[in-house]
């Protein structure tokens, strides 16, 4: 099965991360599974690549994070959308219309 390269990938990460937690908060292991199992493991994207955009996102006030116990009795960092993050969101779900249309015209 053919996979999609980090490298094609890697500017979409935040938005990826940002549209699954406009479903609400969720943790790292979580996101990385739902992002294995939407692509149907055509991107299945690396720990340290994830954790780089929680961070990313956290610096930019487009997160936040919150400490709570799971399911399983384990205390997980949960990661929650901010307004400044869905706006970010909004503003990059254009920009990727914007280059849908370039890439069309060369592929």
């Amino acid at each position: 099965m053919a996979t999609i390269s980090s490298d094609i990938i890697r500017g979409y990460n935040d938005l990826i991360v940002l549209k699954l937690l406009l479903d609400g908060p969720s943790y790292g292991y979580e996101l990385a599974q739902r992002i294995k199992t939407i692509t149907e493991e055509k991107y299945v994207i690396q720990e340290t690549t994830l954790y780089s955009a929680l961070t990313r996102l956290l610096k930019k006030s487009y997160v936040t994070s919150f400490s709570k116990e799971g399911d399983t009795g384990k205390r997980r960092t949960y990661y929650e959308i901010t307004k400044e993050g869905t706006s970010y969101y909004e503003e990059k779900c254009e920009e990727w219309v914007l280059t849908q249309d370039v890439i069309r015209r060369f592929v």
